[in-house]
């Protein structure tokens, strides 16, 4: 299983950014998916999730009606549109592969894509 993300950068408030993961080594469309984040000194924290077919959407309400997570099957690809940062959405971004056994639990994820949000 690989998990590979890009797309991060440093942006100003209020400003967007588009974060992919390219998944592979598994039948990525047999999976639920996340984007999960984590703050300099904090503990992970789960920003979004899409369901297999991406047709049910979950977000954390700190994210809701800025962030779009979507994914594209035929591509082995995970997106999550960013509009409207802030600088508290500053940490680096995961994807996770849900593992089936509970809402939440990761069994796999990438390396990570660090999103900075500053002036």
């Amino acid at each position: 299983v690989q998990l590979v993300e890009s797309g991060g950068g440093m942006v100003q408030p209020g400003g967007s950014l588009r974060l992919s993961c390219a998944a592979s080594g598994f039948t990525f469309s047999s999976y639920d998916m996340s984007w999960v984040r984590q703050a300099p000194g904090k503990g992970p924290e789960w920003v979004s999730n899409i369901n297999t077919g991406g047709g049910r959407t979950y977000y954390t309400d700190s994210v809701k009606g800025r962030f779009t997570i979507s994914r594209d099957n035929a591509k082995n690809m995970l997106y999550l549109q960013m509009n409207s940062l802030k600088p508290e959405d500053t940490a680096l971004y995961h994807c996770a592969r849900e593992s089936g056994k509970a809402t939440n639990d990761w069994d796999h994820w990438g390396q990570g894509t660090q999103v900075t949000v500053s002036s």
